[in-house]
């Protein structure tokens, strides 16, 4: 995803919104994923201790304002790995149909 940071992403600035800032194309710097570890969003498999690492993933996506722009890029640029707006690989090829 991104590259770990020991800052939190940047905020808004009062007046810029998120979906001001997303609709830049600029979601990411609001990510919540930026001060986490980026292995974090990519485990190994879809079985043992990968299971847990997924549901630590997904807790940091769903306290992401840009998770939706998130999903979107990884549904439209077709990312094959991790997890990306709160969905595993598998999880989103069952949203791509």
């Amino acid at each position: 995803m991104t590259q770990a940071l020991n800052t939190h992403p940047p905020r808004p600035r009062q007046g810029h919104s998120a979906p001001r800032i997303a609709a830049t194309g600029n979601w990411w710097l609001l990510a919540e994923c930026r001060s986490a570890d980026p292995d974090l969003f990519f485990p190994i498999s879809s079985a043992g201790p990968s299971v847990a690492q997924a549901d630590a993933a997904k807790v940091v996506c769903a306290r992401c304002v840009i998770k939706s722009d998130c999903l979107s890029f990884a549904l439209r640029t077709g990312q094959a790995h991790g997890i990306w707006g709160g969905l595993t690989e598998e999880e989103r090829r069952q949203v791509a149909g």
